[in-house]
């Protein structure tokens, strides 16, 4: 078995923390992996706030997610999503690759046109669930870079999404809250699943060979 399928087995959604910090490299070789996720076309419309104040984690838990994972987490990320992918972000998004790659931005042309009219074509609410889509791309990733870490993590998608938004003024960026992940290390004592076997279900019946 490789070393990745021993942590995925390892890793859980835990329910209880310790609120032990982890080591400052461990967090940024979970959040490179999340800066290095595949994204539709590479837009990565989404941005993700790392968040250990703790006065803000308990106002984030008294007013939009009373889980105690927010309060005995290390570190709570909030994923939020763009809720407009405009034009003018798309040539953003152009002029980064024209510059990381040392092409001439006209080389882009076509791609960056195909990409405006996709985009120009839906409506501000499948835009944002388009965006939405990409951040649990991302989410994804960072549930396995963490588990590579031996760093805990919960996701958690039962919060109050316009309670959220106000709390970091996320309407203002043109954001809004897509999914919590608090990062952390497990309490064995109060967390009574953490030594629970895993249930899923048989290779069989989750794929379809054809």
């Amino acid at each position: 078995m490789s070393n990745l399928i021993e942590q995925l087995n390892w890793r859980y959604a835990t329910k209880r923390m310790t609120g032990e910090k982890i080591p400052a490299e461990k967090l940024q070789t979970i959040l490179e992996a999340i800066r290095l996720t595949a994204s539709n076309a590479g837009l990565q419309p989404y941005t993700i706030f790392v968040i250990s104040n703790e006065e803000l984690k308990k106002e984030i838990h008294q007013k939009a997610c009373p889980q105690p994972q927010v309060l005995e987490s290390s570190h709570l990320l909030v994923f939020t999503n763009k809720t407009n992918i405009s034009s003018e972000y798309i040539d953003e998004m152009m002029q980064l690759v024209s510059t990381t790659r040392n092409a001439p931005l006209e080389s882009l042309s076509g791609f960056s046109s195909s990409l405006k009219n996709y985009f120009g074509g839906k409506t501000e609410e499948e835009k944002a669930n388009l965006a939405s889509r990409d951040a649990h791309i991302a989410l994804g990733t960072a549930l396995i870079a963490a588990a590579s870490e031996l760093i805990d993590a919960a996701p958690m998608g039962g919060f109050n999404p316009t309670a959220l938004d106000e709390v970091l003024n996320l309407k203002e960026k043109g954001l809004q809250s897509t999914v919590l992940l608090a990062l952390g290390y497990r309490n064995q004592e109060l967390d009574l699943l953490s030594k629970a076997k895993k249930a899923r279900k048989p290779f069989n019946e989750l794929f379809i060979k054809i």
